[in-house]
């Protein structure tokens, strides 16, 4: 299926979501014919965050918006969808545009797999209507679909197009990019020198795999992390419940701008928790660089004054390794909470792997490691 060709059949002129590698010939094409674009097309920060943005635009303009996202973005919309969207409530019409990861019979990440198991189920359960769109799925079947759910959704109901592997083609070519100098791959190795044999949490996607290539390139233990690699926006509230319960230990988190945008709510709880000894690491290319390189706000955005208006003590940001060098060399020394933004380019190596250990194995060999603490 081209994706002009599905963007002309759904018809719609609003689009909103979370990028998705499994969509990103729909990102692609969306970047290269509105780019980010208020009336047109909105990045945000999460899932649900999407939902009430079409909300707001059917409310406004009475037509059909479409959200897309991958389909771990599920658990985020069932609130807005069960108490904002429904048809027993407000009856706001929106096509939703799903990423199929995980998908039974289909190699994937182990994050991947459960979802991959209920995504159908979990819009069933939500009363969405959906169609899977595959490699062979025609025009003219499309189209025929995209009548029934017209239908559907001028009764206030909500609709899915969920997209397996490979099944949107003919994507325009975008190149993303920022004037950052710093790699994140050498990033996570100063952070790893810095932080000796402290525990690391470190979030979603190319971080954490660039984490475990970096403790076997220096061969070390993989005992000191936890590479959560999934559950997006939450590798900071991982790191505090982590850094409560052992106050004597400095505990890291590595993190990551989209993460930190995708449930910036947690940064609030760590500033009003004041953990003396946690150092939260947000290495910023202000791009979803994991999933295709899409722009994030956190180009646009001030995390250092978020951070203070959330109650960190200590903020800072850099963009040179000196300086880089230096505050993790300080935020380690001192007995305070503290974050370090660090200013990334957009770009991994084309051969960074993918952990090898399982994630019941990175979970005891970590839990082990803290309890020896």
């Amino acid at each position: 299926m081209k994706v002009d060709k599905l963007v002309e059949i759904i018809g719609s002129d609003f689009y909103t979501g979370v990028p998705d590698s499994q969509l990103k010939a729909l990102c692609n094409y969306l970047m290269a014919h509105f780019g980010i674009d208020p009336k047109h097309h909105v990045i945000a920060a999460n899932e649900g965050n999407c939902t009430a943005l079409a909300a707001g635009y059917h409310l406004a303009t009475g037509k059909i918006p479409v959200v897309y996202m991958q389909n771990s973005g599920e658990g985020n919309i069932i609130n807005p969808v069960a108490s904002l969207l429904n048809d027993k409530v407000y009856a706001i019409p929106v096509v939703f545009i799903i990423g199929w990861r995980g998908e039974p019979g289909i190699h994937d990440e182990p994050q991947h797999i459960y979802q991959g198991e209920v995504t159908v189920k979990l819009l069933e359960d939500m009363d969405i209507a959906s169609f899977v769109i595959e490699k062979e799925t025609s025009e003219e079947e499309l189209a025929a679909k995209m009548e029934e759910f017209r239908a559907i959704l001028a009764k206030g109901k909500d609709v899915a197009f969920v997209v397996r592997k490979g099944a949107l083609t003919d994507a325009p070519k975008v190149e993303y990019r920022n004037h950052n100098t710093m790699m994140r791959e050498e990033i996570i190795r100063h952070i790893v020198q810095a932080s000796g044999e402290d525990p690391i949490v470190s979030t979603t996607g190319k971080a954490s795999r660039e984490l475990f290539e970096t403790r076997v390139a220096n061969g070390q233990s993989h005992k000191y992390d936890f590479l959560t690699v999934g559950s997006m926006g939450h590798s900071s509230s991982i790191a505090l419940g982590v850094a409560i319960h052992k106050p004597e230990q400095k505990i890291w988190c590595v993190d990551g701008d989209g993460a930190v945008l995708m449930h910036m709510g947690a940064m609030a709880v760590v500033g009003a928790t004041q953990p003396k000894n946690l150092i939260h690491v947000v290495i910023n290319n202000g791009a979803h660089e994991t999933v295709g390189g899409m722009p994030t706000v956190a180009g646009s955005i001030d995390l250092v004054a978020i951070a203070g208006a959330c109650g960190y003590p200590n903020a800072v940001s850099v963009d040179n390794f000196a300086d880089l060098d230096r505050e993790l060399a300080a935020a380690r020394c001192r007995n305070e909470l503290s974050l370090i933004e660090v200013k990334c380019s957009i770009g991994a190596r084309e051969e960074l792997g993918r952990p090898t250990t399982t994630a019941l194995e990175n979970k005891q060999n970590f839990m082990n490691f803290l309890s020896s603490l």
